[in-house]
């Protein structure tokens, strides 16, 4: 197995989460955070889906998905455009608020095309190429990958038990 092959299946796994914590929820479930100041299954979705466009498309020279194809537009979040939710605050985290679940899993998955489109082209020796000098060590795209992969399973992990949660005090 080459190495861009695990890294397609990692990024199949997200996807697969990304739709199990999204399938069958409807705007209020998806918007409802589980505690003040918690996140929401739609802001950890929202979010994950932001870093990989944001992360990959800046390791591959590639243009945002977000940017690209009428995504920001279609949200209308009212963020500045290259936001990723990144150090939101609980207000800020509130705001982001989405009509359906079919937008966050179609971002999802025109985020998740480009990706493995990517990813599919690698080479093994393009993964130590250096994507990010502002780090100690430089971070070469194979680390890359790994951390976005890495973090957005925990946060389609924890949209998962978001979902768990809402579906529990439901009943």
């Amino acid at each position: 197995m080459l190495a861009k092959d695990i890294l397609i299946d990692g990024y199949g796994r997200i996807r697969e989460e990304v739709h199990a914590a999204v399938g069958g929820l409807g705007p209020d479930a998806l918007n409802t955070a589980p505690a003040p100041g918690a996140n929401p299954v739609a802001w950890l979705v929202w979010h994950l889906t932001r870093v990989q466009d944001d992360h990959v498309a800046d390791a591959f020279g590639l243009d945002q998905v977000w940017l690209t194809r009428g995504f920001e537009e279609r949200f209308a979040l009212g963020l500045p455009r290259h936001d990723t939710g990144y150090g939101h605050t609980p207000e800020q985290v509130a705001g982001v608020r989405v009509a359906s679940g079919d937008l966050l899993t179609g971002y999802y998955d025109a985020v998740h095309g480009q990706t493995l489109d990517a990813l599919r082209a690698l080479a093994a020796q393009d993964l130590e190429r250096v994507v990010d000098e502002r780090w100690d060590p430089p971070v070469s795209l194979g680390v890359r990958l790994v951390s976005v992969l890495s973090d957005d399973l925990q946060h389609a992990g924890q949209a998962a038990y978001v979902r768990g949660l809402l579906q529990r005090t439901e009943s």
